[in-house]
């Protein structure tokens, strides 16, 4: 057993600056590093500190600089940082067994019988990879598979992953050039910026309606699924109105169209369920599952319904790592300790604690346009007028610098502010996170001119 209280910390110690940010190791170090690593995130681009070491809430630099970690390895580590059980459980199979293809091994089975009786429905056909993109690829391969049809209709700034399907279900950089043929873009719901300029309920979901023009009109009636993010983790933390997966749900069986739910980021406590869909009640035929799914550790699952399972083994579903034993040791390890902490729980109690912050700093900033979130997914949208609504990257950029600066480790989006703290987190240090937020927008307002 551990020590359930392993990831306390002493607050009031926190976050600890002893050198000017980035710091002259960190500095050193990635200038050396970038002499070879191209293609950085935008976070890393920003703030180019380096980590040394993290536990539960806390990371560390070289420097010795220690941040509040609202990121969670974007939205990766939801069970804090080495998690002691986590750790134990892949050093145990790093010793004796590392990879064995897919043959089965005993770690392996009981992760697949734990995930079957955890999954909503009867999601009981299951894969396991190693990166969300090659989970993603594989569903689309399986939806085509299971119906004989060739189309997918996607939405939005939704993300997928960054091979050619993946990307193609997304919104395309023009430097990509053209998606794939047979995949088509769809609004969906964003009640603050809405794509039709109508207001919610009065819309009647009117999104649902334009994707079922979209599926008659657009399309050659071949569709094999429509493939979404619950909420959207990429553009911001958007969160559909509750009607919108009951109706897509309907829409799906109107047209024989699979529902394929890519739960990577949203799924293990992220939203303050295990799963995302559980908030309204939404089974999938397809559901990805990834991210927090290793706390870190790299792997994914792909699980699809009984009825169409058997179209799995027509795809060649194997991968060479998928499912090796550190990675089911990983994956069944988050499980027990989102089920013994009670984290799911734990995330939508502290979705109630930022939340209730968050409201409070919209109403005192004229830049907060809005704030939302489930759980430990969340986010502050930036706008250079409330009225208007205009976004404001500039903030976006100085807010997410400001706030590092004073030992905050998160994730920029533009004018959106991303927050995925581990479900582990106190109050006390949520809040205190929360302040250095509100601080740098003050800050950033005042250097604005607002």
């Amino acid at each position: 057993m551990y020590d359930k209280d392993w990831a306390k910390v002493d607050v009031k110690s926190l976050p600890e600056i002893k050198t000017e940010l980035p710091g002259p190791k960190s500095r050193e170090m990635h200038s050396r590093a970038a002499k070879y690593m191209k293609g950085y995130s935008s976070q890393v681009r920003l703030f180019p500190v380096v980590f040394d070491s993290g536990k539960g809430c806390v990371l560390t630099d070289v420097d010795g600089n220690k941040f509040i970690d609202f990121s969670s390895g974007i939205y990766v580590t939801g069970l804090g940082h080495c998690h002691p059980k986590i750790s134990d459980a892949v050093a145990t199979y790093a010793h004796k067994l590392m990879n064995c293809h897919d043959f089965t091994t005993e770690i392996k089975m009981k992760l697949l019988e734990k995930l079957a009786s955890i999954t909503m429905g009867d999601l009981n056909g299951i894969q396991l990879y190693d990166s969300g993109t090659t989970a993603v690829e594989a569903g689309l391969r399986c939806a085509r598979a299971a119906t004989g049809k060739f189309e997918f209709v996607s939405f939005w700034r939704d993300f997928h992953g960054k091979t050619m399907g993946a990307v193609s279900c997304a919104t395309v950089d023009k430097s990509q050039g053209m998606r794939a043929p047979g995949f088509f873009l769809a609004p969906r719901p964003n009640c603050y910026r809405c794509p039709f300029k109508m207001k919610h309920p009065d819309c009647n979901c009117f999104c649902v309606e334009h994707l079922e023009n979209v599926i008659k009109n657009e399309t050659t009636g071949q569709v094999a699924a429509i493939v979404l993010e619950p909420i959207q983790g990429w553009a911001g933390s958007i969160i559909p109105p509750d009607d919108f997966m009951p109706k897509l749900r309907a829409l799906c069986d109107k047209y024989g169209i699979l529902l394929f739910a890519d739960e990577v980021l949203t799924c293990m406590g992220r939203t303050g369920k295990m799963f995302c869909m559980e908030h309204w009640n939404v089974i999938p035929d397809i559901t990805t599952l990834g991210k927090g799914f290793g706390n870190g550790f790299p792997v994914t699952a792909m699980c699809v319904s009984d009825k169409y399972k058997e179209s799995i083994e027509k795809i060649s579903a194997s991968s060479s790592y998928g499912g090796n034993p550190m990675a089911c040791a990983a994956a069944l390890s988050s499980i027990e300790v989102i089920e013994e902490e009670n984290l799911c729980e734990r995330s939508a109690h502290l979705g109630d604690v930022f939340l209730n912050r968050m409201g409070k700093m919209k109403e005192e900033h004229k830049i907060v346009g809005d704030v939302r979130g489930k759980g430990c997914l969340l986010a502050i949208e930036l706008v250079k007028d409330k009225k208007t609504k205009e976004p404001f990257e500039e903030a976006g950029k100085l807010v997410y610098q400001r706030a590092f600066s004073k030992g905050l480790a998160w994730v920029p989006a533009g004018h959106i502010l991303r927050l995925s703290p581990p479900l582990v987190m106190d109050d006390d240090l949520a809040l205190k996170g929360l302040d250095i937020i509100d601080e740098a927008i003050g800050e950033v307002e005042k250097e604005l001119g607002y």
